[in-house]
């Protein structure tokens, strides 16, 4: 099977398209129109260096990569799947017929601007640790407000935040053993992190209005590492969480991967997300761990629909009062525990296990839970985590048949 993916922002230069342009002039002409400037000499000349400014550097990629798309349609098979790499997933819905060239245009166009406004924040890219070594090094030093923006390979990732943020933690990743570098990103603002909602709360409204339809092609998202559904509006929710949450690259290709592509093809001026590819698809699998994705699914799935993207980032071991929660949340989380993992628990629960971490270990108590994320794994239970006697104990207060108190004083006795 066969993807097309095409580059995102970072990718831009001086002289991109510069074969195509003539080929193509219908599509120029069309870019003018909706730009309201000449984007042949924006790319070819580059005046006043604005390749380098979101505004300006996003619609000319998404222009450039609709350019290769219309020539690899001429010279090359039809696709089984697209994607893109964060502005890049606009050049695969275009290619998938999710919309017209125009409408892609306007909404980069819109997006590069409200980007822009947020000033204040820069990324860098740290290659050479895993993942969990470059998140227990933010948590460690204390690195406020700066998150993971793009999980680009196993080992290379691009951190969003503040300048001043950065700069302090910048030669704390370089003496961490295993960093091969910490590379600072050719953006002008934190993107895909928290400090972007009110750009993704503009760019909501404006989505809502837009006429998108369904992808011919399958599409995989950014945000979840799986196809957009057929409905458009999670085509227009999925493009507005885009721009707070971070790219899981990896994932996406790991999906396609197990789908059976095994020809990947880059569309675009650059051969980044090629090389990225390559030691996603090489690199061993990543160990299981139900505990970790169960706390990640109950922060995205359960808490961010209720208090806001404010969950992502919530604690694990945080109690859930921090978030100011009352009776009626308690009951609605609840109902999302059913939607999202297909079992029925009640309030008390919730209101019990007051964290992401203490919930997903009593729900991991449940022989009825399984991870969506590895389907064709056996079903989760606590004998995989802890002794069978703890469970026991924790199934009888959670079915009312001993207290809190007297569970933790029996779960005491056996330590």
């Amino acid at each position: 099977m066969r993807c097309y993916v095409f580059p995102g922002q970072g990718t831009q230069k001086k002289g991109m398209g510069r074969s195509l342009f003539g080929r193509f002039p219908d599509l120029r002409r069309r870019a003018d129109r909706v730009l309201g400037y000449p984007i042949e000499e924006l790319c070819l000349e580059n005046p006043e260096r604005r390749l380098s400014e979101t505004a300006y550097a996003q619609p000319a990629i998404y222009v450039v990569n609709a350019l290769h798309w219309a020539a690899a349609e001429e010279d090359l098979p039809p696709a089984d799947f697209f994607a893109g790499h964060s502005l890049g997933e606009y050049s695969a819905l275009f290619a998938a017929g999710a919309f017209d060239f125009e409408t892609g245009l306007t909404l980069v166009q819109h997006r590069a601007e409200l980007m822009s406004q947020v000033g204040g924040g820069a990324m860098a890219a740290v290659v050479g640790v895993c993942e969990q070594i470059v998140q227990d090094t933010l948590k460690q030093h204390d690195a406020t407000g700066v998150v993971i923006a793009n999980h680009n390979a196993p080992e290379q990732f691009v951190l969003s935040g503040s300048r001043e943020e950065l700069a302090r933690i910048k030669p704390v990743f370089e003496k961490v053993e295993g960093v091969r570098g910490f590379v600072p990103v050719r953006v002008s603002g934190p993107f895909h992190s928290p400090a972007m909602a009110p750009a993704a709360a503009r760019f909501r409204s404006l989505l809502a209005s837009v006429d998108v339809g369904e992808p011919r092609t399958p599409v995989i998202s950014n945000v979840t590492g799986r196809p957009f559904g057929p409905d458009a509006q999670d085509v227009r929710t999925l493009l507005a969480e885009q721009i707070v949450q971070p790219v899981r690259w990896t994932d996406c290709i790991r999906y396609l991967r197990d789908a059976g592509v095994s020809d990947f093809t880059e569309l675009g001026e650059s051969q980044m997300l090629t090389r990225l590819i390559d030691r996603i698809t090489t690199a061993p699998e990543p160990a299981p761990d139900p505990r970790r994705d169960l706390i990640e699914r109950i922060r995205r799935e359960i808490l961010q629909p209720e208090i806001g993207d404010e969950a992502l980032d919530f604690d694990a071991d945080a109690s859930f009062r921090q978030l100011g929660l009352n009776s009626i949340i308690y009951v609605r989380l609840a109902r999302r525990v059913g939607t999202a993992l297909g079992i029925q628990v009640k309030p008390d629960i919730i209101f019990q296990h007051r964290s992401c971490a203490a919930l997903a270990d009593y729900l991991l108590t449940r022989e009825d839970v399984a991870r969506d994320a590895a389907p064709e794994a056996p079903p989760i239970t606590l004998r995989e985590y802890q002794d069978e006697r703890v469970t026991a104990l924790l199934r009888d207060c959670a079915d009312g048949n001993l207290s809190v108190d007297r569970t933790l004083e029996a779960i005491r006795a056996l330590a």
